[in-house]
Order: C-alpha cells, then structure tokens, then sequence
C-alpha cells in the first residue's frame, strides 16, 4: 500500500520582489524581477512532498482559500504537483491569504503576510478533517492558522495513527502541553530560542544539544533543529545526529525550511533510516535555496537524488 502523508495548514499568493537590499524603517527602495508565486507554509510542504515523493507517497493537504482567482491558481498549482486537494474549501468571509517578500541579493528575506482566508481555518472544523488523516504515516503542521485548530488537528491526526511534524512558525511561545503533541519538532534557531523563552541570537552548532534537550525537556518527541549554513542537528533523546549542510550559492531562502519538513516526511514515510533522511531533506532544502520562490524553487525526486550522489553523501 503506497503510503501517505496529511498536511494542514496555510495557502498564500506570494508576491515576490528582488532588491539590492531590504528596505530600513521608512525607507523605499527600488526593486526588479516581480513575480507571483504559490505559497503559504502548509501549501509549500504539501508541494514539495508531491514532488520529492514522486509516485512513493500520496499527499493530503487540508486549508482554507477565498473565492477568488488566487485561490484557484493555488488549488491547481498543488494539483499539478500531484496533491490531493479535496479538503481545500473556499470561504466567502475572507480572501485568499497573501505575502509580500523583498528578498536581497544574498538570499535574505523579509515576508508580511496577510492571513486572510487561512484564519477562516476553525476548530470547529477540525472533525471533518479525520478522512485526510486516516491511513496517514505522517501528518505535517505549522502556525500559519489559528493555533487551537492546529492543536485540535494533531489530536485528531495522532487519534488516527499518524506520526505529528509540528514546524512552529511563524515564531511563537507555545505551551508544554501543545508541544508534547509534537512527535517531530523541526523549529529553526530563532524559533527554537523564542520556544525556550531566550533572546534571539545566531546558534553555533556545538550548542544545538543544549537547545534540543531544552525542547525535549519541554515536551517534544523528537527535535530537528534546523541551523541554515550549518546543516541541522537531531535529537530522539538516545541519538544525537549533526548532518552538515551542503554549500550551495544562495539565491532565495524563502521556503527553505518547508521543503526540508516535506523531505524528511517524505523520507521517513518510506521508512528510510534517521541519517539518510535527514541528508535527503537536508538536500532538497539546498537546492530550493539556489531558486527564486517558493513552490517554485521545490526540486523534482529525481533531481535530489543526482545532488546527494554528485554531492558523495
């Protein structure tokens, strides 16, 4: 039986822009190369699993669009990319959710997203959302809808067998008792720090388990912690694993870290070990990073595979 990945959460037109520079406070500056381009943190993991899963995995993707043409290009973008969108529904209370996003010309990027339709997302609605959890291996989340339905949905989705991948972003504090529904935690530094209520700061990965034993100790089953140019670190509580990233020129970070929740879901879903599957997330990440975009910078299976092997990993 192939298996299958569940995915909820936020769906957004990204509207994209290059610039020499992010803006200060108060100040424009001139920009080039405006693209629209599928998004939304949910949409983004959904995506890129269909893609890196080829025909391995089966992906589920549950949100809320408006009614209108945004909506439609994002239900046929996932479409396209071989998602199951039957649990896409349009709401008339609000339009499609947008960001907007000045990205630099070393990668970096600045997003403001206007929620819109993925608040319409309620707990209230989280009981019909038990047939895309049923025969699911692995369920995947993130905080781009309304936090009590994302709590509501993990129960339901661990209720029905599936193995919980909370990525928690945007970044928030979150209480102990949201997290222990976590069995995977996949938080980059600063979401890692403001979890742990710490100042923000650049993490050297000889601290990384400290912080990961940090987040266990608050109720995680297992942490992936995500540390960009230094690769990620994982943590079960009896291995840890540090898997360096692979150097890439950075083109365009956003959706970075979608694409590597998509892989290692993917990844573990056909029950690869630990290692192999961060290093297969780890690669799918790199390579997003050298493209403009976010759904568009998701590489192909077939594609990632030829990276780690050129790659020697």
């Amino acid at each position: 039986m192939t298996p299958c990945l569940a995915v909820v959460g936020s769906l957004n037109m990204d509207f994209v822009v290059t610039v020499d520079r992010l803006p200060a406070p108060g100040e424009t500056v001139l920009g080039w190369g405006f693209q629209m381009i599928p998004g939304g943190k949910g949409a983004n993991q959904a995506c890129a699993a269909a893609r890196l899963a080829g025909a391995a995995v089966t992906v589920r993707m549950a949100g809320r669009v408006g009614c209108d043409v945004f909506a439609d290009h994002l239900k046929a973008s996932l479409s396209a990319a071989g998602v199951d969108v039957g649990a896409v529904h349009a709401t008339r209370a609000q339009p499609t959710g947008v960001a907007l996003i000045w990205v630099d010309r070393a990668g970096q990027n600045s997003i403001v997203v206007a929620s819109g339709a993925n608040h319409e997302l309620r707990p209230a609605d989280v009981g019909a959302l038990r047939a895309v959890f049923r025969g699911a291996r692995f369920a995947l989340f993130q905080l781009e809808t309304p936090r009590e339905t994302v709590r509501g949905a993990m129960e339901l989705a661990r209720q029905e067998g599936a193995e919980t991948i909370l990525d928690p972003a945007p970044a928030q504090r979150l209480p102990a008792d949201f997290l222990a529904l976590a069995g995977i935690l996949t938080p980059n530094e600063t979401e890692a720090l403001i979890l742990l209520e710490r100042p923000p700061a650049r993490v050297p990965a000889a601290d990384a388990p400290g912080l990961t034993q940090a987040l266990r100790a608050l109720g995680a089953g297992r942490v992936v912690l995500k540390l960009g140019d230094q690769g990620c670190f994982y943590d079960d509580g009896a291995r840890r694993i540090h898997v360096p990233a692979f150097p890439v020129q950075v083109r365009d970070s956003t959706a970075a870290g979608d694409v590597f929740n998509a892989g290692l879901a993917v990844a573990l879903a056909e029950g690869r070990p630990i290692e192999e599957a961060l290093r297969f997330a780890s690669a799918s990440a790199a390579i997003s990073v050298t493209r403009l975009g976010a759904q568009a910078s998701v590489p192909g299976r077939g594609e990632v595979q030829a990276f780690i092997e050129a790659e020697g990993a």
